[in-house]
């Protein structure tokens, strides 16, 4: 039989359309509606819980230690207070809706161009938020900044995985690193406050360590997800294969994500509660060391990846190159003072490119051919 495959039917159409404006219930204030003819729910309260008293919760609730919030937070620019969400929930929601974290949907984690079931940099954000919040919640931590760190810990990355920041640092000042400037540059027009930014600024290991337990905690899980979802999608792709993995991987945290997230969690967890400090048990932490290492040697360094960064870097800086040509391609770019700053805008515009996007403008202005793109572009 055939399937109409033109649109909804009308009569579902027209059930869509009357709840538009909600529903109006025996009962209830005609000045009210309700998402569902048949809505039940209720909180049994007439009375709000104000950001103010879930301040006042957190300081009784938290680790003596645990970054509290306050009020509109420390901002470069003041802002006052929102009614009812805490300064580190709203730099959490203004990450959530900007077009930085959008967009790392299409910016590669480990394979250009991913396949629908391999991680992006989105999804590798929001699993280093639910590693972290697992931990944070277990050691009485501020959820709230713990989360708007990890998703908004990559926003700083270009096109083509580190391999743009290869390709962008000789065009800047200090070279172009994704935590600063993901805080500094990218995420700095959201105003967040000064914790949330310092966590992001130092979430890699070879920077200082981040002021807040919270931004320790997601050091500590964008390595363990990372390492664990890497792993996944090379087994995955056919690339490597769980009996591979080292012994001390295997015997101390198992083959499979699940048994590996818990252990390293676990792992924190323990020695949090043995030091007080932001911490992993040692026998864990190896595992975790010894597991990069293989990640490292068989997935990021292999042949295939080692061609794939160099044509990202190619790309990247004839795209550049090209900018540095035609200003004019470029917003803000002819207007810029000097030579340093019409160069930042043009890395700027490059590094917030998605790897489509940036793939395909090297198509449309430099005239490059299908297979001069990296590997695993769709012809």
């Amino acid at each position: 039989m055939a399937h109409d495959t033109q649109g909804p039917s009308p009569d579902r159409a027209s059930t869509w359309a009357s709840t538009m404006a909600g529903h109006i219930l025996p009962h209830s204030p005609a000045t009210v509606r309700f998402a569902h003819a048949t809505s039940t729910a209720s909180t049994g309260s007439q009375s709000v819980v104000t950001r103010e008293q879930r301040e006042e919760n957190e300081s009784q609730l938290f680790s003596p230690l645990a970054t509290l919030s306050m009020g509109a937070g420390v901002r470069a620019t003041p802002e006052s207070p929102d009614l009812f969400r805490t300064c580190f929930e709203r730099d959490r929601d203004r990450i959530l809706h900007a077009s930085a974290f959008r967009r790392l949907a299409g910016k590669t984690q480990v394979f250009v161009f991913p396949d629908d079931h391999q991680r992006t940099r989105l999804t590798h954000a929001l699993e280093v938020a639910q590693v972290a919040t697992a931990i944070s919640r277990a050691l009485g931590l501020n959820v709230a900044l713990t989360e708007a760190i990890a998703i908004g810990h990559d926003c700083g990355h270009g096109p083509g995985g580190h391999a743009s920041e290869d390709a962008l640092s000789p065009y800047i000042v200090g070279g172009y690193d994704h935590a600063l400037w993901g805080a500094d540059v990218t995420l700095q027009p959201l105003n967040l406050c000064r914790e949330t930014l310092d966590g992001i600024r130092n979430h890699s290991w070879s920077r200082p360590a981040p002021l807040t337990p919270e931004g320790e905690v997601v050091s500590w899980a964008d390595r363990i997800a990372y390492v664990c979802h890497d792993f996944e999608d090379a087994v995955a792709a056919g690339i490597v294969f769980p009996h591979e993995l080292p012994a001390i991987v295997q015997e101390r945290c198992g083959t499979t994500r699940g048994k590996q997230l818990a252990a390293f969690i676990n792992g924190m967890v323990n020695a949090t509660m043995q030091t007080t400090r932001i911490a992993m048990n040692a026998d864990v932490a190896e595992a975790l060391g010894s597991f990069r290492q293989f990640n490292y040697e068989r997935v990021y360094l292999r042949p295939e990846s080692q061609a794939q960064a160099q044509s990202v870097i190619t790309l990247l800086q004839a795209l550049v190159e090209h900018y540095r040509a035609f200003p004019h391609l470029v917003q803000g770019a002819e207007a810029a003072h000097d030579a340093d700053q019409r160069m930042r805008v043009i890395v700027e515009y490059v590094g917030g490119m998605t790897d489509q996007y940036a793939f395909t403008q090297a198509q449309q202005l430099l005239n490059w051919r299908d297979n001069q793109l990296p590997r695993g572009i769709t012809p």
